[in-house]
């Protein structure tokens, strides 16, 4: 197998040699954030809304560089690491920014630095999982709302317990409250819920991800005259909804088939996945 690299401040570096130090802050303080992408046949998906949320998160941080890293950036560095590693076209990205320099809490300066990994995938459309999901609600710890809420920073302790409920209760994915009670996300996706023939997800304003798949399915469903409703949601729905879905950038749209005794169906999933992939 060929060496794999990665990029580390515009530098290739190899996959598994140690670019970090001990005084990095992203490690430190969980002082950055990132975005999760996926290129299909050589092109990078939604490029432009990646470069919008991770301009707007830096600039929530109050870090230097956001300008630099638009959508041409991402596409032109995506594109040089899969040429590097001689990848087929279909990879998944993870790009983490971080703040530079030292500093405790106070940082000494406001300089970003950053890296580029990627995974190469076989399949080079998105595809609806054959077996539906089976969730719960993880209540253990809710969600802040508050101005970082939408982005996804380095500070992921609330997606790692999350995560561990997930485990002990042999669940495929564990549904996250914000600090009021109602429905934020999943451990990695936004969430929608079909009740009486319409799509609601959680508002912005709920403290979830502004993710970027979200906004994709946003527009494809006002593009197909389907109602669409951004609401505050209280989790008892769950027990009621026609189908339960969940959207991210690298996977696309995951159906949920089953929470506690109740079972959904999938037919708008279904839908709308085949118009992701002809979008």
């Amino acid at each position: 197998m060929s060496p794999q690299y990665l990029l580390f401040n515009d530098e290739f570096h190899l996959a598994d040699a140690p670019v970090l130090n001990a005084s990095n802050r992203s490690f430190k303080f969980g002082d950055g954030l990132f975005e999760s992408m996926r290129m299909i046949n050589h092109k990078l998906q939604f490029a432009d809304l990646h470069a919008d949320r991770l301009a707007a998160g830096m600039k929530a941080l109050k870090m230097e560089g956001h300008a630099l890293m638009d959508d041409y950036f991402i596409r032109q560095k995506t594109a040089d690491l899969a040429k590097k590693n001689r990848w087929n076209g279909n990879v998944r990205f993870r790009l983490s920014v971080y703040r530079q320099g030292a500093g405790v809490y106070t940082p000494e300066n406001n300089k970003a630095g950053y890296i580029l990994e990627g995974v190469p995938l076989k399949s080079n459309e998105y595809e609806l999982n054959n077996k539906g999901l089976i969730i719960d609600v993880f209540d253990e710890i809710t969600k802040p709302v508050n101005k970082l809420s939408n982005f996804k920073t380095s500070n992921a302790l609330l997606y790692v317990m999350a995560g561990i409920f997930k485990s002990q209760n042999r669940l495929d994915e564990a549904v996250i409250l914000n600090q009021y009670g109602f429905l934020c996300e999943s451990i990695s996706a936004n969430i929608f819920v079909v009740y009486d023939n319409k799509i609601y997800t959680p508002a912005l304003t709920e403290g979830c991800i502004g993710g970027v798949m979200r906004t994709a399915i946003m527009q494809l469903a006002k593009m197909n005259d389907m109602e669409l409703i951004e609401a505050q949601i209280n989790p008892e729905i769950l027990k009621e909804a026609e189908e339960v879905f969940i959207t991210n950038a690298t996977q696309g749209i995951q159906w949920v088939m089953g929470y506690g005794r109740k079972r959904y169906f999938n037919e708008v999933s279904k839908f709308l996945i085949e118009k992701l992939n002809s979008f």
